[in-house]
């Protein structure tokens, strides 16, 4: 198995690793959600996908409720979505989401990532079209039969269905997320994750060499507070 193939396996673990940074960032997702469709998660889908989120990272319960009462405050700090684009070593494409309070600095932080580790901040729509937004659902395999689930969940929008070892990951389109949310709380079927993703439509294979190249841009790049998630076009399957 190649470099890339090992950093998929360990990207999760690493990710959680610095349980701060993650409640941090979760705390800034509930806050964008509460600001688009209130703070009653039965009438807000992403605040939703935001508390399972955090509840499949641990965060305790108390912090929870305390992130939505403060992002229901008058006062509440805002934070603006930015997306950024631009390309890693090897003609990688990358798509940066960021929750930002300040976006001079968070452009500043991005363009030196990207430059430092030998990559190039684009402009808006150089890679975008690479990418299409998804809704993703992750429940657990258990003993469930998964040709009569597969059928069940057609009619709420799912487009595909990916079963790992003790895992089955959804797949929906970014309008569907709703729908699909819904069907799953009526059918009592509980989500380990939910969330929206950006799923590349085309992949690029390369060297292992060539991949840590790329790993270094993409983990320097998701240590940035600002940063809620990195998207990119390397096959990570070799």
């Amino acid at each position: 198995m190649g470099r890339a193939f090992e950093y998929r396996k360990e990207r999760k673990m690493k990710r959680w690793a610095n349980m701060a940074k993650v409640f941090t960032k979760i705390g800034r997702e509930i806050s964008i959600a509460v600001r688009e469709g209130g703070d009653n998660p039965d009438y807000n889908a992403r605040l939703r996908a935001a508390i399972q989120s955090a509840k499949a990272a641990n965060m305790p319960k108390k912090n929870i409720e305390s992130a939505i009462k403060k992002a229901s405050a008058k006062d509440a700090k805002q934070y603006n979505e930015v997306v950024y684009e631009g390309y890693a070593p090897h003609g990688i494409a990358v798509l940066v989401e960021t929750a930002t309070d300040n976006p001079t600095r968070t452009v500043a932080n991005v363009r030196h990532i990207f430059s430092k580790y030998g990559g190039a901040l684009g402009t808006s729509g150089s890679v975008d079209y690479m990418f299409q937004r998804k809704g993703v659902f992750k429940i657990a395999k258990a003993d469930r039969d998964l040709e009569e689930l597969e059928l069940s969940l057609i009619d709420y929008g799912l487009e595909e269905m990916k079963v790992d070892e003790d895992e089955i990951t959804l797949l929906v389109a970014f309008e569907d997320f709703g729908k699909m949310q819904k069907a799953l709380e009526e059918m009592q079927i509980e989500t380990i994750e939910q969330k929206f993703e950006r799923i590349p439509t085309m992949l690029k294979s390369l060297s292992d060499a060539e991949a840590e190249d790329v790993i270094k841009l993409l983990d320097k790049m998701e240590e940035d507070e600002d940063v809620v998630a990195v998207y990119h076009t390397m096959n990570m399957e070799e």
